[in-house]
């Protein structure tokens, strides 16, 4: 399930844009007041896919960079270690913890 996930600046609070998320079949997510640590992963993956996969490149239609983006996604879920989950896959950190 799609999930759109934020900050609560005025353009996503706004009822026209909660109507077009739900149109779109998406979840909002936004982070607590006062607390902008929640943004912190999100804006460091997508700094991630930037510098991995974005800059540098030229895309000819929206189409190719939203399979770009959902090829990332899958990669960086399933293929991509990361040291600091002990190098392991989020996927993999995951099914540890339901593991445990």
């Amino acid at each position: 399930h799609p999930l759109f996930h934020s900050d609560r600046g005025f353009q996503y609070t706004n009822r026209t844009f909660h109507h077009k998320l739900v149109q779109a079949g998406m979840t909002q997510s936004m982070s607590r007041v006062a607390h902008c640590i929640d943004n912190g992963p999100m804006e460091g993956f997508w700094g991630i896919l930037k510098r991995e996969r974005y800059y540098g490149r030229r895309f000819t239609s929206k189409k190719e960079l939203v399979q770009m983006i959902q090829h990332y996604i899958h990669y960086y879920n399933t293929r991509r270690v990361q040291r600091n989950l002990g190098v392991l896959t989020p996927m993999e950190k995951h099914e540890l913890y339901l593991a445990a």
